[in-house]
């Protein structure tokens, strides 16, 4: 797990920016509205709607717009046609990158990636030529928190996989899908409030760059999740 860490505070940061920003609410749009088409309008019935619906409110996402996405979800205003594309790249230093998309317009989307990785310096990349060295997981995020103790004793205690504590006051904590729901129901209960608690995808292998090359890689992530149709970027790159 080297180098998640530092990856991780980079990306909570980034996330924060997006959300005075308003740049956010539109991704969470989309992913409240494909899960709610393939699963359902029901929470407690749909995993990824549950997932979706508490990112809205990490963001702080108004109410209003929430209640339209489930609407257009549940095809009762529902005038477009979105698409899941996850495309695969190389980065600096070989860097393995996967770029998750909600999109509805294919072309404009693949153009839009092509150009963003050209000018950074990568490539785009043959299906599954770095998409098997990722696994899904559960991440839950805490920052500026008290009773560490307690919080790392309960990830232990209930299927946790890996907690890491950083340097930048964060609390890490790496879970099997199955189990994050009940973590994050059992943080809730104590109300020990968490940064995040979503969905990743970890690498098994990471690659370690040097300063420039790190440098670029943000610069490239940046201009990456700066696209609307990009709902994720995932990589191996080491920021330790």
């Amino acid at each position: 797990m080297s180098g998640h860490n530092k990856w991780s505070t980079i990306k909570h940061k980034k996330a924060k920016t997006d959300a005075q920003k308003g740049k956010i609410f539109s991704k969470i749009s989309k992913e409240i509205i494909m899960a709610t088409k393939l699963g359902g309008a029901d929470a407690e019935m749909n995993p990824r709607l549950r997932v979706a619906l508490q990112k809205a409110k990490e963001a702080n996402m108004p109410n209003d717009n929430i209640k339209r996405a489930l609407e257009k979800g549940s095809g009762s205003a529902d005038d477009s046609n979105l698409e899941e594309l996850q495309f695969e790249a190389y980065g600096p230093a070989g860097v393995a990158i996967l770029i998750d998309t909600l999109t509805d317009n294919r072309n404009r989307t693949v153009s839009n990636l092509k150009a963003v990785l050209n000018k950074c310096g990568a490539t785009m990349a043959q299906k599954g030529a770095v998409g098997y060295l990722f696994s899904k997981k559960g991440l839950i995020l805490f920052a500026d928190y008290e009773n560490e103790d307690t919080i790392i004793d309960i990830a232990i205690e209930n299927g946790a996989e890996d907690v890491q504590v950083t340097n930048e006051k964060m609390i890490e904590i790496i879970t099997p899908i199955s189990e994050l729901e009940k973590l994050k129901k059992l943080y809730d209960e104590k109300t020990l409030m968490y940064e995040t608690a979503s969905l990743t995808k970890l690498p098994s292998t990471f690659v370690s760059l040097d300063e420039a090359q790190k440098e670029s890689f943000v610069k490239l992530y940046e201009k990456l999740e700066d696209d609307d149709d990009v709902q994720e970027v995932y990589s191996n790159a080491n920021f330790e």
